[in-house]
């Protein structure tokens, strides 16, 4: 059973009167070992059976204590925990970020990427301290603390929708990806019957999002699938340096203008803002990296924080500023797709890349469903019939969106710029500001409401223009250059 609105009234009347308004996370040095819950009915964090097994499961049905409480000594370390942040940050979105440069302009490109990095890295330490407050160890359990039943509606809806936008966004890039790579190794393969599919874009979406992804999406302990974490982490250190080696080494005929290389501003800010929330938001995982912290403290975790931040950035910054410099003007959603299909190394990348998407939408997959089963059926037990038709639903859906559409900038645009920035950017202030003491107008909350503001902001007006770029062409399709795989659907 939840707790009623008038209890949670009366606990945070409570919490207001017994502690301190002051934002310091220093004075806040918990070293507790986790969060504390007086409902033994709470969600269960997102992707929370990741990493375990049945032997610790079976362990901590035995002893109750263990379900609450861990040893000191017990949890990942400092650096185990940077890497798993860093995984989370630095993951398929990276691949719009030169783009987004192009979207915004150089200068202004540069700009929003060292600001959106500080903001990020506020906003997750932020989360935290609201978990804190409100002794809640999810992001839905704290919003439906803060905010009851319209709270865990807001959380859900955007949750979702960033969780099925990324789904979108990696069959698409299955597309950009697979069938590059067959048609570079087998140029007469659309001549050999049946095997002919793996070279046509939409066939060869079909086919492994079906036979590949699906499968894997049925399952229900995808403990294994999170273990590939590794081959996410090869391929994007794998693109970083095809992109910044093979790029100087363009033909000129697949350049973008120099002219336009070092422009300070461009027309498609707020499209940019979104894209580069899309590649930063790992709000939805801090929790969970929080709570597998040794010792895990709101210090300690800012000390995560910090590295995770700043190696996102570079790694960014890299492919970022090395990807648009060369194609500036034609840049597109996808980099890889700038350059000639029968390149060898930016082949490999694309292979490595693509085979990566296989478990990574299985994951997505598993959040999605998460969401729907903790909003419509909390308390129910699992069924098979719904498991099925909720993953089949979800695939068949998002397969058909990536069958509709081919520009992965479109799909970066309207997930960051729906749901990231929410989760980022709007939410995080809007809990502090209704569980903090004190006055909503403090000087000190100022930093608040302007974060909670701009997120708001950008929310409306990036959904807005990519929505409106959505409908001005039914087909959406770019070359890029006599050549280049650009983003044709073919």
């Amino acid at each position: 059973m939840s707790e009623s609105p008038a209890i949670h009234e009366n606990t945070r009347e409570y919490s207001a009167q017994s502690r301190p308004t002051t934002t310091e996370y220093a004075e806040f040095d918990f070293e507790d070992a986790s969060h504390e819950s007086d409902d033994n009915n709470h969600h269960q964090p997102l992707l929370s059976n990741i990493d375990s097994s049945d032997d610790d499961e079976e362990s901590m049905l035995d002893d109750p204590e263990q379900k609450q409480y861990k040893l000191p000594s017990e949890g990942g370390t400092i650096f185990s925990s940077f890497l798993n942040m860093a995984n989370s940050i630095i993951g398929a979105g990276i691949i719009g970020l030169p783009f987004a440069f192009k979207e915004a302009g150089f200068w202004m490109g540069i700009l929003l990427l060292v600001a959106l990095t500080i903001i990020v890295d506020w906003t997750v330490r932020l989360l935290m301290y609201n978990g804190k407050l409100a002794g809640r160890s999810t992001y839905q359990d704290l919003m439906e603390f803060a905010f009851g039943r319209p709270g865990l509606i807001a959380i859900s809806i955007f949750q979702f929708a960033f969780a099925f936008g990324g789904m979108c966004a990696y069959c698409v890039i299955i597309g950009d990806t697979i069938p590059h790579v067959i048609r570079s190794l087998f140029p007469k393969i659309h001549q050999v019957p049946v095997l002919w599919i793996f070279g046509d874009r939409r066939l060869c979406i079909s086919f492994f999002t079906l036979f590949v992804s699906y499968p894997l999406s049925l399952y229900r302990d995808i403990s294994k699938l999170a273990k590939t974490s590794a081959l996410a982490l090869i391929a994007i250190i794998v693109i970083i340096v095809s992109v910044a080696v093979e790029g100087p080494r363009a033909s000129a005929d697949i350049r973008g203008s120099s002219d336009v290389m070092f422009n300070v501003i461009n027309d498609e800010v707020f499209q940019a803002i979104a894209v580069i929330s899309f590649a930063f938001v790992c709000h939805h995982n801090s929790f969970l990296i929080f709570g597998s912290l040794k010792q895990p403290s709101l210090n300690r975790f800012a000390v995560v924080t910090h590295w995770s931040m700043c190696i996102a950035f570079f790694t960014c910054f890299a492919l970022a500023v090395s990807g648009y410099l060369v194609f500036t003007d034609k840049t597109v959603g996808n980099i890889l797709n700038n350059f000639p299909s029968d390149n060898t190394f930016i082949n490999i990348a694309r292979l490595a890349f693509g085979l990566n998407m296989f478990t990574t939408i299985p994951l997505e997959v598993f959040v999605c469903r998460e969401v729907l089963e903790t909003f419509y059926w909390p308390s129910a037990p699992f069924d098979k019939t719904r498991h099925f038709f909720i993953t089949t639903a979800l695939i068949l859906i998002t397969l058909t969106i990536s069958l509709l559409t081919c520009n992965l900038g479109i799909v970066l645009e309207l997930t960051g710029g729906f749901s990231a920035t929410v989760l980022a950017f709007v939410l995080p202030p809007l809990c502090f500001l209704k569980l903090a003491g004190g006055s909503l107008w403090e000087r000190s909350k100022i930093p608040h409401w302007l974060c909670m503001m701009f997120g708001i902001l950008i929310m409306v007006l990036s959904t807005f223009y990519s929505l409106q770029k959505v409908f001005m062409s039914a087909d959406i399709i770019s070359v890029s250059g006599e050549g280049t795989v650009a983003e044709t659907c073919n």
